[in-house]
C-alpha cells in the first residue's frame, strides 16, 4: 500500500471496519448531490503549468525559455493572450463545449518544494506548518462511509464512473507519473500531457455515451509547478503555482484564477500563488456533498464559480 492509498482510506478504518480491497462510496443522507462521480487525477512530480497553459502574448515567456517555449504557430489558442500546449489538442472539444475550466495560479503560501512534503500538504489540505495524517476526504462525520477507488488507467476510471456507486458519490483516483522534468523536458512533458489529454478525452466520450457526464467532475492536482526559467539541462526546477483543470458536463468552462506574472516571480523563480488549492476542494465539497468547506478544511474557503450546479 502506498502513502496516498493509506491517506485515502485511513479515516475509513477509524470509522468503519471493512475490506481494503472493497470500493466504498461517500454518502450524505441529507443531500442530493448534483455530482455523483469525482475523478481526481494527480500529475505526479510537479507539472510545468507554464507550458501547459501558456501566457503566449507575454514576451517574458520566450525570454525565460529560449529553448522550451512553445511557438505561437504550434500553440492551441484559447484567447489572444492564453494558449494550451499542442499535446492537449484532445481537450479542445471540451473547451469549445464549455466543459473545461482552467484555474490558473493554484498553490499555497510559503510553498514547500519537497515532493513528499508538498504532496502531504495537498493530500491532507493542511497548512505548511501543520502535520496531519488524515486525508481531506476522510474528514466527514462518522455517519458517513469513506473510500476511494484507486485505478491505474483512464479506461478503468471510465468503467468506475459508468458503474457508479450504490449510494453517495463515487470517488476515483488516478496518478500519472513522469512530470518531474529536470532535464530534456520538451519531449518528456509533451508525452505526459498527451497521455493526460487522451485519457481525459476518452473518459469524457465514455461518460457521455453512458449518460453520466453531466454528473461527473474531473479535477487535476500536482504538488507544485515548475520554475519559469529553463535550466541548462533543458528542463525546469521545482516551482510554485500552476494551472489546474476541472472538467465535466456541469462545468462552467473558461479561464479562472490568476494569470501568471512573469515579472513577479517568487524567491525561488516560481509563479506567484493567486488561488489557494483548498478552494478547489471547497468547490468539490459543495458540488458533491453540499458541505461547507470549514467543516472539512478547518476554515472556510470560497468555492470557485466553475460549476453550473
Amino acid at each position: 500500500m502506498n502513502r496516498r492509498q493509506f491517506l485515502s482510506i485511513a479515516g475509513a478504518f477509524a470509522a468503519w471496519a471493512g475490506s481494503v480491497g472493497e470500493t466504498f462510496a461517500f454518502d450524505r443522507a441529507d443531500a442530493s448531490p448534483s455530482i455523483r462521480s469525482l475523478v481526481l487525477v494527480d500529475l505526479d512530480g510537479g507539472n510545468d503549468g507554464l507550458n501547459t497553459v501558456i501566457p503566449i502574448a507575454d514576451p517574458g515567456y520566450r525570454a525565460l525559455r529560449p529553448k522550451l517555449a512553445i511557438s505561437k504557430d504550434r500553440a492551441l489558442m484559447l484567447d489572444e493572450r492564453t494558449a494550451l500546449h499542442p499535446s492537449l489538442l484532445p481537450l479542445m472539444s471540451a473547451w469549445r463545449a464549455g466543459e473545461l475550466a482552467i484555474v490558473q495560479g493554484v498553490g499555497y503560501d510559503a510553498l514547500n518544494r519537497s515532493h513528499y512534503r508538498s504532496r502531504q500538504i495537498w493530500d491532507t489540505a493542511s497548512h505548511v506548518d501543520e502535520y496531519r495524517t488524515d486525508g481531506w476526504l476522510d474528514r466527514m462525520s462518522l455517519a458517513q462511509t469513506h473510500g476511494v477507488t484507486e485505478v491505474a488507467t483512464f479506461a478503468a476510471a471510465s468503467d468506475a464512473v459508468a458503474r457508479g456507486a450504490s449510494r453517495g458519490v463515487n470517488v476515483i483516483h488516478l496518478t500519472l507519473h513522469g512530470f518531474d522534468t529536470h532535464e530534456n523536458q520538451g519531449y518528456r512533458h509533451a508525452s505526459r500531457l498527451a497521455q493526460l489529454a487522451d485519457g481525459l478525452a476518452s473518459l469524457r466520450a465514455a461518460s457521455m455515451a453512458s449518460g453520466v457526464w453531466d454528473r461527473t467532475l474531473v479535477m487535476t492536482r500536482s504538488e507544485f509547478g515548475r520554475t519559469a526559467r529553463e535550466n541548462a539541462a533543458g528542463g525546469t526546477e521545482h516551482g510554485a503555482a500552476a494551472a489546474h483543470f476541472m472538467m465535466g458536463g456541469s462545468v462552467h468552462g473558461g479561464l479562472f484564477g490568476t494569470p501568471p506574472r512573469l515579472d513577479r516571480l517568487d524567491a525561488g523563480g516560481g509563479l506567484a500563488v493567486g488561488i489557494d488549492f483548498r478552494r478547489l476542494y471547497a468547490t468539490v465539497l459543495g458540488a458533491c456533498w453540499r458541505i461547507d468547506s470549514a467543516s472539512v478544511l478547518g476554515q472556510r474557503f470560497e468555492p470557485l464559480p466553475v460549476l453550473r450546479v
